[in-house]
């Protein structure tokens, strides 16, 4: 394509923010944008730089000028949000959770693949470098046989009763909350550096606070749960936006007969490797990297 791409907006909020941001920084135009009524579409147009606002979703799905669909609506609009847009020709990228049932999430992908268009779901933290890294070391060997694994997404925005957010009512946000919103990251990210599939699991799962700014909350606030891979490794998970100090810590640490790895989002610039004599902190630096690490290091390594 030798135009650059007509990008679409479906909600106005924050992750419409992050949105515009990374389509502006891919070169792609900013069409419309489209909100839950349509003032507040117009605000979030004006305000994020957007060429023109769309009364609602259905006529930015319509749209004829679009090329991709961004779906940043709540999450319980989200299967809606992207068949309309798939069923119009669109390319999606849909927010997580795809979909609040395991039955909308499946029509979602037919869809996909029946109009033969990309759909894509934001998994971001695969594309840290370092993350790339320990892909590598497990691809490679380098880890042995992955035995067990310690994963944990912890977040403490939602830690007063008084935290409120539309999330946190099951309408809007779906019947799963911190597993759904953050969790979904946590799974994928424990699949795409092993390679392997989550294949059982137990889990227990709890609501802290009965009611947030006056309303009920049916959703968890945290979930725990003890996971089987398809080659019978074995893990452990953590996921609570109750945990104080904690802003947007995902770590995922790796076991292996030779060697262990852990990534913590909040250093990126880091690996751990363990050894049985020995452990070693290994930096980013593209010049010693796997090809798939050296080739998303945007800037010379120490340049966060």
């Amino acid at each position: 394509m030798t135009r650059p791409l007509r990008a679409g907006f479906i909600g106005g909020g924050f992750m419409a923010a992050v949105h515009t941001r990374a389509a502006t920084a891919a070169r792609a135009r900013l069409v419309a944008l489209a909100s839950s009524s349509p003032e507040r579409g117009k605000h979030a147009a004006h305000h994020l730089e957007v060429e023109r606002a769309e009364p609602d979703a259905d006529a930015l799905a319509s749209a004829p000028d679009i090329d991709v669909v961004h779906v940043c609506s709540p999450n319980r609009h989200h299967a809606e949000h992207t068949l309309a847009a798939l069923a119009n020709g669109a390319h999606v990228i849909c927010e997580k959770p795809l979909a609040l049932t395991v039955a909308d999430a499946r029509r979602v992908v037919q869809a996909a693949e029946e109009a033969g268009r990309t759909g894509a779901v934001p998994f971001v933290y695969r594309y840290h470098p370092m993350v790339r890294q320990a892909r590598e070391m497990a691809a490679r060997g380098r880890l042995g046989t992955v035995l067990t694994l310690d994963a944990a997404y912890l977040q403490d925005w939602l830690l007063e009763d008084s935290d409120h957010n539309w999330r946190a009512d099951a309408r809007t946000g779906g019947p799963s909350r911190a597993f759904a919103d953050i969790g979904s990251h946590l799974c994928d990210l424990i699949e795409f550096v092993t390679g392997r599939r989550i294949r059982r699991l137990a889990a227990r799962t709890r609501t802290v606070f009965a009611r947030r700014g006056g309303r009920p909350v049916t959703n968890e606030d945290i979930a725990a749960l003890l996971i089987e891979l398809s080659d019978g490794a074995l893990g452990t998970l953590l996921i609570s936006q109750v945990a104080p100090g904690r802003k947007n810590s995902l770590t995922l640490e790796l076991h292996g007969t030779r060697e262990s790895v852990r990534f913590e989002q909040e250093r990126p610039e880091e690996l751990w490797i363990g050894r049985r004599h020995g452990s070693q902190l290994l930096l980013r630096d593209p010049d010693g990297a796997a090809p798939d690490s050296a080739r998303l290091s945007v800037l010379p390594a120490g340049h966060p």
